[in-house]
């Protein structure tokens, strides 16, 4: 016989039409092996990925390449990923063995980072840099696809900011070692690094009880609706909000995107190997402030809500460039990292928080979170392209300028027309073939 629970303990239900989705089972308990699983998952990936970050444009300045071959390089390989990303997305969204697509980046991720280790010219680079930007745009929709399979929407805040959290720690750790690895051995040493780490990544996988993660919840899908239609990107053009943040991302990536390695450029001129350090110091200092930040983003955005937040990320980087321009002090250009790791902490936790409440009950979560990926990248590759082109021309100042000019026009946009998605009703502005009521 069920007991009644005592009148007044809990607070009465309201009659507004609900929507019952599969997260909504108190019965959902991950196991602390998956959890464990993800957390590793998340801090040794980052070392993998670390490798063939910001330290290639140091490692590809002491081959003497000038900015703009360094851009045109980071750009091609820039492009694999953009033309991947809907794809990977969509893939994600269909495919069940979603720690399969991550094992297979890891891989092309070591294979690649040995061409740059081996072959540092224009063609094997580039080759590498196409393998490493196709291959790794499985990681973001695949690993936040299990995270949300795994804890729901209800939690999955926390876990999108213990995801962060354990990805900026292993940041630290990569940054550190490869910093040393540079100095002392050599900056080839770093890509040989990142090919060991692949090991235990690949490992942490299956921590991961493919059995917890629920497909349908995954995809942000609805409970027994899972008709499994063939997505659309013409849809989420229809999606105004979508669209609104798309463009606010696409400009903070823009103004991000080349900050560390036009940095990374201007340290390696005439500093030799020391170079190298000052960069892990920069990564370091990123890293460890996003590590601090991360938990506590994922939290407030449960209760501050998404905007407030990334108010505070968008407007910390015009303020970053404008910095850059003001001293050439070593230590106090690796102090201004602090404010990349607020922007990129907050940007990084909540942006995918956004997207699941925009995308909730469409069964489309790892497509949009492909296709915003896409736009993103694109701007992420214009970014170092136009901005190498800037400073080749002109000069380091002009070229940061230049990106905090679009950082603060990214920051207006989100600041008047971004709404607040926290209590975001599912297709509330979507195109019925999106909503699916």
């Amino acid at each position: 016989m069920t007991r009644r629970p005592p009148r007044g303990r809990f607070p009465q239900p309201d009659h507004r039409p609900t929507i019952v989705t599969r997260d909504s089972d108190p019965d959902r308990q991950p196991s602390a092996r998956s959890l464990r699983g993800l957390d590793w998952l998340n801090f040794l990936l980052a070392d993998v990925q670390s490798g063939v970050g910001p330290f290639l444009a140091i490692y590809l300045a002491g081959y003497g390449w000038n900015e703009q071959r360094v851009g045109l390089a980071l750009t091609i390989g820039a492009v694999a990923g953009i033309a991947s990303q809907t794809p990977a997305g969509a893939l994600v969204d269909w495919l069940k063995s979603k720690r399969a697509l991550i094992a297979a980046g890891v891989v092309a991720l070591a294979i690649g980072a040995l061409f740059i280790a081996f072959f540092p010219s224009f063609w094997p680079v580039v080759t590498a840099q196409v393998l490493i930007g196709a291959m790794s745009s499985f990681f973001m929709p695949a690993i936040a696809a299990i995270s949300l399979g795994i804890v729901g929407h209800r939690l999955f805040n926390l876990r999108q900011g213990r995801n962060q959290a354990f990805n900026s720690a292993g940041n630290v750790v990569a940054a550190v070692a490869m910093g040393v690895i540079g100095y002392f051995i050599s900056n080839r040493g770093v890509f040989f690094f990142v090919a060991v780490l692949a090991v235990p990544t690949i490992l942490s996988l299956f921590l991961i009880r493919p059995d917890e993660i629920d497909y349908e919840l995954a995809r942000g899908a609805r409970d027994g609706e899972d008709d499994r239609t063939p997505a659309s990107v013409l849809d989420l053009i229809e999606d105004r909000p979508l669209m609104i943040f798309l463009c606010c991302a696409v400009m903070f990536h823009f103004a991000n995107a080349a900050m560390l390695p036009l940095l990374g450029e201007m340290l390696a001129k005439g500093k030799g190997r020391t170079s190298m350090m000052f960069m892990s110091a920069c990564v370091v200092t990123t890293q460890f402030t996003i590590a601090l930040l991360a938990a506590w983003a994922g939290r407030a955005a449960g209760s501050w809500g998404r905007k407030p937040l990334l108010l505070i990320g968008f407007g910390v980087l015009p303020i970053r460039g404008v910095l850059y321009t003001l001293t050439h002090n070593l230590y106090l250009l690796v102090g201004v990292q602090v404010l990349d790791g607020i922007g990129a902490g907050i940007f990084g936790v909540v942006s995918v928080l956004v997207i699941a409440d925009l995308t909730r009950g469409t069964g489309r979560f790892n497509l949009t979170l492909g296709a915003i990926a896409t736009a993103v990248g694109i701007g992420a590759a214009l970014s170092q392209t136009i901005a190498g082109a800037i400073v080749h021309h002109f000069s380091d100042r002009a070229g940061f300028l230049f990106l905090a000019a679009v950082a603060a026009a990214a920051f207006a946009v989100l600041w008047l027309f971004m709404p607040e998605t926290l209590d975001w009703k599912p297709g509330a502005h979507a195109p019925a073939s999106m909503a699916k009521r």
